[in-house]
Order: structure tokens, then sequence, then C-alpha cells
């Protein structure tokens, strides 16, 4: 018997394999939004070369999302069932090879069926991190590790402006999505070696920080896909709720990764490259700041005052500054304050990820996948809708501030559904199940 198999389990400390995950879950989100920004920072190139119109980018922008809405539930309820180290090895070497492929696009059907084909692939991978998570954080840790992993794909995506600019002095267009592409299949690598779908089954985990990140998990409830488990999910309140506020995150996140630097163009009459670059990543850059202040302060105000608090009022509560920010953003003619009061809006509606994220997880349980997915879903619809309906929006007002207006709508009514929202209530066990507050 070794020395310390001889100690009582109290002294025993825990290992932290845990946060290993999380590191390769990060490395995963800042490569997803290295693949995803650069695109509306290559638009004007693209549509230089292919001959394309707004309304033709418009509709290339609108394919991946249209195919990560259709995919996301499904892929995720693989994910709930196969395990995510196996599903999310196929959604990298996917959107991977999709990448690349969207160098060889030639004309405008080409690029819509290429970047459909890549939102296909993609779709499921945020659920299935919030599943893996569901297994391998601690409750009491859940926001603050989701923030910490928005926080990644955020800094990635403020910094891929200034990345593909830099790339462009040297690179064409295809080159750089050539180059990007093949980062993917390194983090593959990695995560198909080492991981495992649960913590009791990596051997470098010990009881020790099993016992720690089993301690408050929901009970696992039955994994079957008939009539009742749909019907639940469809019927759910908190679902519905889940649904409506995260429609606003999106649209206006969305807005950020592909027209803002249009916008910032033709509305402020920014022209300067590496001025436009920094303006272009900057909602990115200063979401990096709310991921990581939501994450911690929804589990502080957890701890403290509930579940119902600590998620729902806090999300209710920096919507409410998003909706006001976003009007003021609109009526505002200066560039430079309004490109800050844009980053704000988008790092206030970052801030309450670790908060959404987190709920799917509370009342979701061994399913966090699905219940992830069904809310992200309603994200994805609104990035279908946002790039066409950010054009036609000024077109018809001939104002590119009036979709600012529509966002600023957008993030008051989902303030109203935070209010809505009961962590404590779970999506899929019997109605009067309720989570631990």
């Amino acid at each position: 018997m070794s020395a310390v198999d001889q100690l009582p389990p109290a002294a025993v400390r825990a290992t932290r394999i845990r946060y290993r995950v999380v590191a390769l879950t990060i490395l995963l989100a800042m490569v997803t939004y290295l693949d995803r920004v650069c695109i509306s920072t290559l638009a004007d190139d693209i549509m230089s070369d292919l001959s394309l119109s707004e309304r033709q980018m418009s509709l290339v922008f609108s394919a991946f999302a249209l195919a990560y809405a259709v995919f996301e539930i499904p892929t995720a309820w693989w994910a709930d069932r196969a395990g995510t180290r196996r599903v999310l090895t196929r959604i990298v070497v996917w959107w991977s090879c999709f990448t690349i492929a969207t160098a060889a696009a030639f004309n405008h059907v080409s690029l819509v069926v290429i970047r459909f084909l890549f939102g296909m692939g993609e779709a499921g991978a945020w659920p299935s991190v919030a599943r893996t998570f569901s297994r391998w954080i601690p409750r009491s840790e859940r926001g603050t590790v989701q923030g910490i992993f928005f926080a990644g794909a955020h800094l990635s995506g403020g910094l891929t402006p200034l990345l593909v600019v830099g790339l462009m002095q040297w690179l064409p267009w295809r080159a750089i999505f050539l180059a990007f592409g093949l980062v993917g299949f390194a983090w593959v690598l990695c995560w198909q070696r080492w991981f495992r779908d649960d913590p009791a089954n990596h051997p470098e985990v010990n009881p020790a920080e099993l016992q720690l990140i089993e301690s408050g998990r929901a009970a696992d409830a039955p994994h079957t896909a008939g009539w009742n488990y749909w019907r639940q999910l469809l019927t759910s309140r908190n679902m519905w709720a889940l649904c409506l506020l995260y429609f606003p995150n999106s649209y206006a996140f969305y807005f950020c990764i592909t027209w803002f630097p249009k916008y910032l163009k033709e509305e402020h009459g920014l022209t300067t490259g590496v001025l436009l670059a920094l303006l272009s990543g900057l909602p990115l850059a200063l979401s990096v700041l709310g991921d990581l202040c939501g994450g911690w302060m929804t589990d502080w105000a957890v701890a403290r005052y509930g579940l119902r608090v600590g998620r729902a009022l806090l999300g209710a509560a920096a919507y409410t500054v998003a909706g006001l920010l976003a009007l003021a953003a609109g009526l505002s003619g200066e560039p430079l304050i309004a490109a800050g009061l844009i980053a704000i809006v988008i790092a206030s509606s970052m801030f309450t990820l670790g908060a959404a994220w987190g709920t799917c997880q509370d009342v979701g349980g061994n399913h966090a996948g699905v219940v992830s997915a069904a809310m992200n879903t309603s994200g994805q619809v609104s990035t279908v809708l946002c790039p066409m309906v950010v054009i036609w929006m000024k077109d018809y007002f001939e104002d590119w501030n009036a979709p600012l207006y529509l966002i600023g709508g957008l993030f008051l009514a989902g303030a109203v559904a935070w209010c809505a929202v009961d962590p404590r209530q779970s999506v899929f066990e019997s109605a009067a199940a309720k989570c631990e507050s």
C-alpha cells in the first residue's frame, strides 16, 4: 500500500485535471472564432474577387447560420448519447475541411454551398462543450468556467481582424482561409488522444477531484427520444424563456462579426486599415472582460443569493443596460463614441453568457447538450435573419443606424424573458423536481 493510500480521504488533495479540460475547450473556442470572424474582415476582397453584391454576401453569411441552426439540436442529441470526445472530433475535422474549402470558392453559389456545409459541420460545438462542462465541472464553478470559455472565443475573435489585416499584406484571401483551416487538426489530435467523456474514466483524476466534480450533480435522467422527451423540452417554460432571451444576444453579436466593419466605413467614414481593424475587433475584445466578470459574478451571486437571483436577475439587468446603450449608439453621430457604445452593448450581453449557459446545465442535467442546443438554435435563427434584415433596414430607411434601434428593442424584450427563467426548475425530470438553490 502506498503512502497516499494510507492517508485519510480529507488529507488527499484533489487533482485539477478538469482545468486541463477547460483549457482544451478554450483552445477550441479560439479556433472556432478564428475561422468564423475572418470572413467578415475579408468580405470586401471576396466580394470584389467573386463580383458579389451586399445582398449576395448577406446570403453567404446567412447560409452558415441556417445550417448551424438546422443541425444544432440533432448534433447535441448525438453528443448527449455518444459522448463529446467523439462528436467534437468530428465537428472540428469537418469545419476545418470547409474552412480550407472556402478558399476554393469560384462564384456566389459555390461560396453559399461551402459556407452552408461549414455551418452544418460546426453545429453542436457549443452545446457539446456545455455537455462536457456538465460532466466535468462542479456546479459552483460552472458560470466562471463558461465565462472563461467565452472569453477565449471572444479574445480570438477580437484579435482576428488585426491578424487578418496583417496577413493580407503578404497573402491573398484564399491563402488565409487555407492557413486558418489547418489549425483545427492540431487541436483534434490532442483532444482525441487525451480527453475522456466521464472524469471517472480518466486515469489522471483522483478520487478527491471526482468527488468534488460529482457533488451537487443532478441525478442522470434516462436517455430517450420518444414523444415524452420532446414534449417536456417543447413545453418547458424555462426552455421557451431561454430561447427568447438568447435571440437578441446572437443577433447583436452576428451584426458585429458580419456588417459592423461595413457600418463603420459607410456610416462613419472610417477607412484607415489599422483603426478600422481595431474598432471592428473592439466589441469582441471588450467582451472578454464581460465574459470573465459575468461568469464570476453569476457564481458569486448564486452562492450568496440563490440560483434565481444569480442567473435570472443578473441577466435581466445586463440586458437592460445593453438595450439602452444600443439605442444611444444609434443616436450618436461621433464614430468613436458609437463604436465604443456598441462594444459596451456586446460586452453587456456577453456578461450574461455564464448565467445563460450555466442555467442550461442547471435545468438540463445530463441532457445539458440538448437544452443548450435548443437555446442556441434560437440564437442561430437570429443569425440567419440578421445579415439580411440589417441590409434591408439600411436600404429601406437609408440609415445604417436603423438596425441599432432594432437591436436595442430586442435586448429590452430579452430582459423581460430573463425574468421568466427559473433555474431551479428542471426541464426533463418531473415537473415537481427542483434543483438545489
